[in-house]
C-alpha cells in the first residue's frame, strides 16, 4: 500500500524555508525533497491559498514563508492539504448485508475513530516552531560531535 507523504514534505518545505532568507525555487525545493518540482508547486500551491507561502515570480524568484512558525500547527497543514483521515486503511463495504461485515467493521472503525482523535489532538499540540526547534538542537549536536578522520 503506498503511503501518503504530503504532510511530512510539507512540513519538510516550510521548515527549510524558514532557514532561508530569501526566495526558493521549486526545483531547489524537489532536491531537498527528493522529487519533482511539479509536486511541490502542487503542494506549496495549496499552502498559498491558506497563507502560509507566498511565491515571487521572476528571475530570483521562488517561495518564502508567510507566516510565523510558532502560529501554525501540523493539523493546520493538515487540513490545508485536503487530508479527511489520517489513516488509509478502508473498509469494505461488498456485502454489507452480511452481519460479520458489519461486525468487523464496526470494531475497526471504532479504534480507527479513536485513534484519529489521538492523533489530531497531538497535531493540534506541536507547532512548526516546535519542529524547527527541534531540527537547530539536533543540527547543533551535530555540529558539536568530533569528527572521525578515517
Amino acid at each position: 500500500m503506498r503511503k501518503d507523504s504530503r504532510l511530512s514534505r510539507a512540513l519538510h518545505a516550510l521548515i527549510h524555508l524558514a532557514q532561508y532568507d530569501k526566495p526558493v525555487t521549486s526545483e531547489e525545493i524537489g532536491k531537498m525533497l527528493r522529487t519533482n518540482p511539479v509536486v511541490v508547486r502542487r503542494t506549496m500551491g495549496l499552502l498559498r491559498e491558506h497563507g502560509y507561502v507566498k511565491s515571487v515570480k521572476g528571475h530570483h524568484g521562488g517561495w518564502t514563508l508567510n507566516c510565523s512558525l510558532h502560529h501554525v500547527t501540523l493539523l493546520d497543514i493538515h487540513h490545508c492539504l485536503g487530508e479527511q483521515s489520517v489513516f488509509t486503511i478502508g473498509l469494505t463495504d461488498e456485502n454489507t448485508h452480511c452481519l460479520i461485515e458489519q461486525a468487523v467493521n464496526q470494531t475497526l472503525k471504532e479504534a480507527m475513530d479513536e485513534a484519529e482523535l489521538i492523533l489530531i489532538n497531538r497535531f493540534k499540540e506541536v507547532s512548526l516552531a516546535d519542529l524547527s526547534e527541534k531540527f537547530m538542537i539536533e543540527f547543533t549536536q551535530l555540529q558539536d560531535e568530533p569528527h572521525s578522520t578515517n
